[in-house]
């Protein structure tokens, strides 16, 4: 795959996570603005999830079956209506729409990307891999200083402006590219990737992976408020997402390698396992500068991991259905991030900052159940 064609990929996942890191940290402003309360802030995280979830399900086959560009163009469009909505939303169910377009854009489109990248260069998955995330890391680290610079001078619409116009672009660039894509002939016939679910070490691969969005979706959904709520500084709320996801950024590509050399469920179970204790320390700990030294730690740990979960759906799903599998794994993420998110935010309006501790429970669960039904490919490298 050319650096250029690459470039252009990562530009797409870096730009749809762009839109929800400047979402996320506007959570607090539509509180303030709109008279949202932080259940409805939880459900406007949960949308996009769950649309995600759908398009990952029922269109991501669709880029085995020789529509791989097409997907990447649909799901760009989708995100620029999606942006735009976001823009001059003023209510809540119209930012509902926008964060349910943009999830949708995101969920077409991601599992495609994924496919040519693999495909393209099967040696060096990992570190393209790696570099997948690191664009949608750094995307969304990104997100959060763009709203900082311009939503309070030019108004909250001015950084999803920004954001479809960069999309623009990337969809203009993009739709010169040529992919090869499957034949019809040797297409898959099943229209769905629930069937995969047989497959024992990609079940337990997807299980393991769940864990990863329950913590993404309760943190989310509870870090700005929970910010707020502790009379924490407005910059430390936004640079501290910047700094827990600064470390994936530039060390994803390594971890893809470090994935390749030591196997993708080991790099998953260890870093996981990690990111739970640490998710514990969030409702302890009172003082918001340490939670960003916290927050650090917990990104380098996530940076040399994150790419493990992928890895591992690469390695057990069958070579034809790499994008259904893909989706697969994104779509159910995605889902289960939208209900964490959802459920962290009506049981942080209860019990407050224990919401972290139950997110700590759940993912242990789910790292020992998916390692049980994965056990005879835990050592599986490539």
């Amino acid at each position: 795959m050319k650096s250029r064609h690459l470039f252009l990929l990562l530009c797409s996942s870096a730009l749809g996570a762009m839109s929800y890191g400047v979402m996320f940290t506007l959570l607090d402003d539509y509180r303030d603005a709109y008279s949202i309360s932080e259940s409805k802030l939880g459900f406007l995280v949960a949308a996009g999830f769950i649309t995600g979830f759908i398009a990952n399900v029922l269109i991501a086959p669709l880029a085995d079956r020789g529509h791989a560009k097409k997907l990447v163009l649909f799901g760009i469009s989708v995100e620029i209506i999606g942006c735009l909505t976001m823009a001059f939303g003023g209510s809540f169910p119209i930012l509902l729409l926008g964060r349910f377009l943009t999830g949708l854009g995101s969920g077409s489109s991601e599992p495609a990307i994924r496919r040519i990248i693999i495909l393209a260069n099967p040696d060096n998955m990992g570190r393209n891999l790696g570099l997948s995330v690191s664009a949608g890391v750094g995307g969304f680290a990104l997100g959060p200083v763009i709203s900082a610079v311009t939503a309070e001078a030019f108004g909250l619409a001015a950084p999803f402006l920004i954001i479809t116009a960069l999309l623009i672009i990337t969809f203009i660039g993009i739709s010169q590219l040529h992919v090869a894509e499957t034949a019809v002939e040797d297409a898959p016939t099943q229209r769905v990737a629930f069937d995969l679910l047989r497959i024992r070490p990609l079940l337990g691969a997807i299980i393991i992976g769940l864990a990863l969005f329950v913590m993404i979706g309760t943190f989310d959904a509870l870090w700005s408020v929970m910010m707020d709520d502790i009379a924490a500084p407005t910059w430390v709320a936004s640079v501290g997402i910047t700094i827990f996801a600064l470390p994936m950024l530039f060390l994803a590509p390594l971890g893809g390698r470090l994935t390749q050399q030591v196997g993708p469920f080991k790099a998953s179970i260890s870093g996981l396992s990690i990111a739970a204790l640490f998710m514990a320390t969030y409702g302890i700990i009172g003082s918001p500068y340490v939670m960003l030294g916290i927050g650090l730690a917990h990104g380098v740990v996530d940076g040399l991991t994150i790419t493990g979960g992928s890895a591992a759906i690469a390695l057990v799903a069958p070579r034809e259905r790499l994008a259904s599998a893909q989706g697969l794994y994104s779509g159910m993420q995605t889902l289960t991030g939208g209900l964490a998110a959802g459920t962290a935010g009506f049981a942080y309006e209860h019990i407050g900052r224990h919401t972290f501790w139950v997110c700590t429970i759940v993912m242990l669960v789910l790292i020992g159940s998916g390692a049980f039904l994965a056990r005879g490919n835990l050592r599986i490298k490539g």
